[in-house]
């Protein structure tokens, strides 16, 4: 990225990177749920949690029955948690209308799809200036400077380049790179890769200077912002869709989630498309009071997955909202477990 202002900047032509596959990861192939293992584990949540997966999931199917869209947003850690498996199998059984994430998100599903592990030791890697600085992050760099060129979405491009040797010819070529450098072991894995397949949008809700990608030589803050500004409107169009009902589910995403669902509701709210009999789900590990939602002296007034997710937006648009308290490892999975015999 050039700069011509007044201010002195940092030159990332500097950095030293070096090659993803020689990184620690804390996530291994084998630390992945298999899909066998999770419909024959036994999974031990409190009844009252049990109760309430097995009310979403039914209503989730009796929607979806209806035609109604049935919307995702989730943060990285459903992926570092080794769920992609179960997701994956999910939008190839067309559960899913959309899906949506942050930086962190498609950062750790690309790694997946790369070489099958994730989560990269950030301790060690901090103390020798290496967090964060493998070279193949350029991969998706790259997929966004030419998506941004051709008008895509940020999810799309990521896809694009995981399935479409076409596309990642055009990344290699923007990276002055032989395309045989840009191999993806995994693909199967890929939650990106999965919703390109099924032409599922995969929504990517983004900050500048908030991923590892921002870190290095080919990052170009136009093509990040231009790429996930696309994405906020195809996630915007699928809002639009709610008129007559949906579900929209949060995992693990404590502001960036709800915030992008609040704007997107106004816009079409604005233009007389206003969401209607909404069922709302949160999952995380935070206790939930709904008296401290509206209490600003509280501080639960300012956990925006609970206020929003399960207190406003069903409390805005006549339906009801779900807290789902208890760790990611059993909850997904026990969701994932009543949407399959439902299915």
């Amino acid at each position: 990225m050039k700069y011509k202002g007044r201010y002195e900047v940092f030159d990332p032509a500097q950095i030293k990177t070096y090659p993803v596959k020689g990184r620690t990861n804390k996530v291994k192939y084998e630390d992945l749920r298999d899909i066998n293992e999770v419909l024959n584990t036994n999974i031990d949540l409190p009844e009252a949690v049990k109760a309430n997966i097995e009310a979403l999931a039914k209503e989730m199917i009796e929607r979806k029955a209806k035609g109604q869209p049935i919307l995702l947003f989730t943060g990285g850690h459903l992926v570092k948690n080794g769920l992609n498996r179960l997701l994956v199998d999910l939008i190839r059984k067309d559960l899913f209308t959309l899906i949506s994430g942050n930086g962190a998100t498609s950062i750790h599903d690309f790694e997946l799809a790369l070489m099958g592990e994730t989560s990269e030791y950030v301790p060690q890697a901090l103390e020798k200036g290496e967090f964060g600085m493998a070279y193949e992050f350029n991969f998706i760099n790259a997929a966004l400077s030419v998506g941004n060129k051709k008008k895509l979405g940020y999810g799309e491009s990521v896809g694009k380049m995981i399935c479409k040797s076409s596309f990642r010819r055009k990344v290699a070529k923007y990276l002055e790179i032989d395309a045989s450098q840009i191999v993806f072991d995994h693909p199967e894995l890929s939650i990106a890769a999965a919703c390109y397949d099924r032409k599922v949008p995969f929504t990517i809700h983004v900050g500048i200077g908030t991923d590892v990608l921002d870190q290095h030589y080919w990052f170009d803050g136009c093509a990040k912002g231009g790429c996930s500004g696309r994405d906020f409107l195809i996630y915007t169009q699928e809002v639009s869709k709610l008129m007559q009902g949906g579900v929209i589910l949060n995992v693990g995403s404590a502001v960036t989630g709800p915030e992008v669902f609040l704007k997107a509701a106004s816009m079409v709210g604005n233009v007389g498309q206003t969401p209607n009999d909404i069922l709302t789900a949160n999952f995380d590990l935070r206790h939930y009071n709904p008296e401290t939602a509206t209490n600003e002296s509280s501080i639960g007034y300012y956990f925006r997955d609970q206020k929003s997710i399960v207190t406003r937006i069903p409390q805005a648009y006549g339906g009801k909202g779900f807290y789902i308290e208890g760790n990611q490892i059993q909850t997904i999975p026990y969701l994932y477990q009543q949407l399959i015999q439902l299915l």
